[in-house]
């Protein structure tokens, strides 16, 4: 069940599991890919952006997996 990000610090925290996650195996597993994208689409929609400046900012090479979401905010 996806979970939603309240505050600054909890999109914080799924982007070191996705940086920790890319450090370790060269990818993404599916289930935090899908915990993700439910969370973009159950957050504010700041909370949304943020998240994308992130990643952008620190592991660009996920953003392909959440780009389809980046344009439905």
């Amino acid at each position: 069940m996806p979970y939603r990000w309240k505050k600054k610090i909890d999109v914080d925290e799924a982007i070191v599991v996705i940086m920790n996650s890319l450090d370790k195996s060269g990818s993404l597993p599916n289930w935090l890919v899908s915990t993700v994208k439910g969370a973009i689409a159950d957050s504010d929609p700041a909370m949304a952006r943020y998240f994308f400046e992130q990643v952008k900012k620190h592991v660009p090479k996920a953003f392909h997996h959440f780009e389809e979401d980046s344009t439905k905010i």
